[in-house]
């Protein structure tokens, strides 16, 4: 039996749901499953040399729906090229990285070709749907007829159970995972203090996609009394998006350009020794409309080098906090983000290389992410 795995969103692309489906599948037998993912470029040498059978085709569009010409157009050709594939690999089920666009994509095609599909199911996607009529009658019709429905929490499969009113025998939960052999607890290192203006700062890190639901414009606005009782923190944010020229125009407009840094172009090795030599990472997430967190997998990340954590109250991130040091607090508000932060940060200190980091989420390592990931699909 051979797997198409459908996502717009796959490394190199920097992504939550990409990195879930790169760390699981890599760990796959390649000859049992094909990616099918966005094209995009400066990908082909990436392509080469991954462990995962790569196949890219245009996978991105203004709109999802199909009532529009450029969402119908959209899908139409889309499907075309995947019934090629299909045919060509002899693909005989399919497995989706998100309900939209690629849940509509298997739909079409189970309709088509009888292929039975899964979807792997993030919180967010699903609660944007909502918003919208006719995605809401495109992703009950996904949900629906997928064979099994993997939920990245248990407060995504409440969602999927009681707001779309889904079997719930049809509802799985599989926690992301993290790389126990990458992300470890490491001793200080000066010389990446050096070169990042880090030296005798207390670092507070944030990772993540620059948009409003992370709250990185809530932590921005409480490093204005964090710096009062702390003057030497320095918020770090890693990542890029929408909302880079907000947050800078927030940074200056408060008058801490010298509290705050971005950082809009970390590879994986900068951004390891960033959780690794940060004293305290925040995720201050926070519900906006119908918009959450579904899991949080930086925050395990960072649990796992040995980090304090702290996580906004909205979403599933209760569910990625394990370090007794850690706290879920609500970051609708900056002088409680505050208030945390100074806490945290009067007893963080550096953690040495023997420090157990990873032993509040060996749970969560992919080796055994896999092993539940095999039997949650034999089962099913």
């Amino acid at each position: 039996m051979k797997t198409l795995v459908l996502s717009q969103i796959f490394p190199p692309t920097h992504g939550g749901s990409g990195r879930w489906l790169w760390e699981l599948y890599s760990r796959l037998p390649k000859d049992d499953y094909v990616i099918v993912t966005d094209k995009v470029e400066n990908t082909e040498e990436f392509d080469k040399t991954a462990p995962v059978c790569i196949e890219r085709i245009p996978l991105f569009s203004t709109e999802w729906g199909i009532l529009s010409r450029v969402g119908l157009f959209f899908y139409i050709k889309t499907i075309i090229k995947l019934i090629r594939i299909i045919r060509r690999e002899k693909i005989t089920f399919i497995h989706c990285g998100r309900c939209l666009p690629e849940g509509v994509m298997a739909l079409i095609l189970k309709k088509i070709m009888s292929i039975k599909y899964i979807s792997f199911i993030h919180g967010e996607d699903i609660e944007t749907a909502r918003t919208s009529r006719e995605l809401s009658f495109l992703v009950k019709a996904v949900l629906k007829n997928a064979k099994t429905l993997i939920c990245n929490s248990h407060n995504t499969a409440n969602l999927v159970q009681y707001n779309w009113h889904i079997d719930k025998n049809k509802i799985n939960v599989l926690h992301p995972g993290v790389d126990l052999v990458k992300f470890k607890p490491a001793n200080e290192d000066l010389d990446f203090k050096k070169k990042m203006g880090w030296v005798n700062k207390k670092v507070i890190l944030t990772v993540g996609r620059l948009q409003e639901r992370k709250g990185q414009d809530r932590m921005v606005e409480a490093m204005a009394d964090i710096v009062k009782n702390t003057p030497q923190a320095l918020y770090v944010l890693v990542g890029s998006g929408d909302d880079l020229s907000r947050l800078n125009t927030l940074t200056l407009q408060l008058k801490l350009g010298d509290f705050v840094q971005f950082i809009t172009d970390a590879d994986d090795d900068v951004l390891l020794k960033c959780y690794q030599q940060c004293d305290l990472f925040i995720l201050p997430n926070r519900t906006v409309g119908n918009d959450i967190e579904g899991f949080g997998m930086v925050l395990v990340e960072a649990q796992a080098c040995g980090k304090p954590v702290i996580a906004g109250d909205s979403g599933g991130t209760r569910e990625a906090v394990f370090d007794s040091r850690s706290l879920v607090v609500d970051c609708q508000s900056a002088s409680v983000i505050a208030m945390h932060v100074s806490e945290l940060l009067s007893v963080a200190s550096g953690v040495s290389e023997s420090s157990s980091g990873d032993s509040c989420v060996a749970h969560l390592s992919w080796e055994m992410h896999v092993d539940r990931f095999m039997d949650l699909i034999e089962k099913n």
